[in-house]
């Protein structure tokens, strides 16, 4: 007959392996969910980044700034020091995804577009083509940027 301490090891051992499937499970089940969450905050992202260009080319201050976190931080590639681009308007651009990673309330967007900027004192046509990074901050239900940088893209346009 079986001792009561080797019942027990054996009652132990079934105990630990239904508990390991259990947590194996409900990780799973978390991972799944939250992967979910992420691929749809990633949408929503492009989609505000998108809007955030239709917002410039349309010249909707309104809109563009309520884009950007209270405290934005940006660098664009043609200033050594932030500026406002007063006299010029976005006649048109194309863009194009490269990455997005989404981590909790924080986004960062990696992406290349290339703009066509006019002057309102000239006819003179600007065309840029850039690297841009902005990272967004998921507050107060919604997502804003909270900063970001340009470049220039390489010989190959990429």
């Amino acid at each position: 007959m079986p001792s009561v301490a080797a019942i027990a090891i054996v009652l132990r051992a079934k105990y630990n392996r239904a508990m390991l499937k259990a947590i194996s499970f409900l990780l799973a089940l978390t991972a799944a969910a939250f992967a979910q969450d992420s691929a749809k905050d990633a949408a929503q992202v492009w989609n505000l980044e998108k809007a955030y260009w239709e917002y410039v080319k349309t010249n909707d201050l309104e809109k563009y700034r309520a884009l950007w976190y209270e405290d934005f931080l940006g660098w664009p590639y043609v200033s050594s020091a932030p500026n406002t681009s007063k006299g010029v308007k976005l006649q048109s651009y194309s863009i194009e995804q490269l990455a997005i990673r989404v981590t909790g309330y924080i986004a960062i967007n990696d992406y290349r577009i290339k703009a066509d900027w006019a002057t309102s004192k000239t006819a003179e046509v600007r065309t840029d083509a850039l690297r841009i990074t902005h990272t967004w901050i998921r507050t107060h239900g919604t997502w804003q940027i909270l900063g970001g940088m340009s470049a220039p893209v390489n010989a190959d346009g990429k």
